[in-house]
């Protein structure tokens, strides 16, 4: 009897088909719940912000005489027309405006990324006297609004002799004190001390250091400085505004400005300023697609050398 009952009971002690043995079944999890509140605040944050990109989007396909009688998020059928226009308008001076803006803020974005880098750097790695100071100074010049440089930049580039030029606009980007915190941070963070002094130690000077340790650990940070610099310039208004006078020179937003205040007078110029202002946001939106892949490849290539 005991050789025929032993099956079965081998049968009842052994684990169900399918279970991992070792393993407790216990209730089964209950789906995590999402926080209604803030997932409500993120979608009106979101709905606000796209709102007014909607609104452009169908702005630009609207002619002139749709623009002010449809419903507003209807799209038109003059986006090909409105385009059109915009090249044909004095000769295509639009693009040469969306010319300079990529000279401004891809050569301003470059130099202030670079300056940032080096300066960053500096106050993250080396000691010396009065380098707190320093940073509490780069402090005082993120929190400072920019329109009140705005006046003093103009009137020493006025006295250099430099005013209404390339070089008005692009030198006072070049310093980015929001840059050069990020930098800094960044560096005390990515950049041990072990590994700038074991290089030292090999007989690298301080030049090669930076540019084959320092540099490369960076470059998410610098990535990061780069893109917020560029978009920044892009959009920058008050500085070109004050600095040039001739609007062969100006960047997108300055020309757009002068064809909206002409809009007051002949209304027709309204979707040239709508439609120029959806090209605009065209390279932004390109540019970020690039450097997020690049971004990260920094990320994961850092956690792996990690």
């Amino acid at each position: 009897m005991s050789a025929l009952t032993t099956p079965a009971a081998d049968r009842k002690s052994a684990p169900a088909a399918g279970s991992t043995p070792g393993t407790s079944h216990g209730p089964p999890r209950r789906p995590r719940r999402t926080a209604l509140l803030p997932t409500a605040v993120l979608l009106l944050g979101a709905l606000y912000c796209l709102l007014p990109v909607a609104w452009v989007l169908m702005a630009s396909t609207k002619s002139g005489g749709e623009l002010f009688s449809t419903f507003t998020f209807l799209p038109g059928s003059g986006f090909a027309d409105n385009v059109a226009d915009l090249d044909a308008y004095r000769d295509g001076i639009y693009w040469r405006w969306m010319a300079n803006s990529a000279l401004y803020a891809g050569l301003g974005a470059l130099l202030s990324t670079v300056v940032s880098a080096v300066s960053g750097y500096a106050l993250a790695v080396y000691r010396f006297r009065g380098r707190e100071a320093v940073f509490n100074v780069l402090l005082a010049g993120v929190l400072m609004p920019p329109v009140i440089l705005a006046i003093p930049q103009y009137l020493l580039m006025a006295e250099a002799d430099m005013a209404d030029t390339y070089l008005s606009v692009l030198l006072p980007l070049i310093l980015s004190p929001y840059g050069v915190y990020l930098s800094r941070i960044y560096a005390e963070a990515a950049v041990p001390t072990e590994l700038v002094e074991a290089g030292r130690m090999d007989g690298a000077g301080e030049w090669r250091i930076f540019v084959r340790i320092a540099v490369p650990m960076m470059s998410p940070g610098l990535v990061t400085v780069f893109l917020f610099q560029f978009v920044a310039i892009w959009n920058n208004f008050l500085l070109p505004y004050i600095m040039l006078g001739d609007d062969a020179k100006f960047p997108m937003t300055v020309g757009l400005f002068t064809l909206l205040a002409q809009g007051s007078n002949t209304p027709a110029l309204y979707t040239l300023v709508i439609t120029g202002a959806l090209l605009a946001i065209v390279p932004l939106i390109a540019l970020f697609l690039v450097i997020q892949r690049f971004w990260s490849l920094d990320l994961l290539s850092g956690a792996v050398k990690s």
